[in-house]
């Protein structure tokens, strides 16, 4: 299990987000749910970013949308952002 943090960052991005698209509410509280029991789970495509995101990773939300994330140490792992890519690129 991972410890999850979220930066202010990701608290106002989610805000947005969720403004927008409010019927995804629930999909997102089922993925940072699943993320945090299983951070690997095939279905959330945890991969490593690349390009100026170098040094963060994502899960997928949805198709048109995923969560930017660091791990802080093997059990924690801080939120940084959550949108499309190209939001969060």
């Amino acid at each position: 299990m991972i410890r999850l943090e979220w930066s202010s960052r990701f608290d106002k991005a989610l805000e947005k987000w969720i403004a927008k698209h409010p019927e995804s509410c629930e999909v997102i509280k089922q993925k940072l749910e699943q993320f945090s029991a299983d951070p690997y789970a095939p279905e959330l495509k945890n991969h490593k970013l690349s390009g100026k995101l170098k040094d963060l990773m994502a899960i997928s939300v949805a198709y048109n949308c995923r969560i930017v994330f660091t791990l802080i140490d093997e059990n924690t792992a801080l939120l940084v952002s959550i949108g499309t890519h190209d939001e969060v690129s």
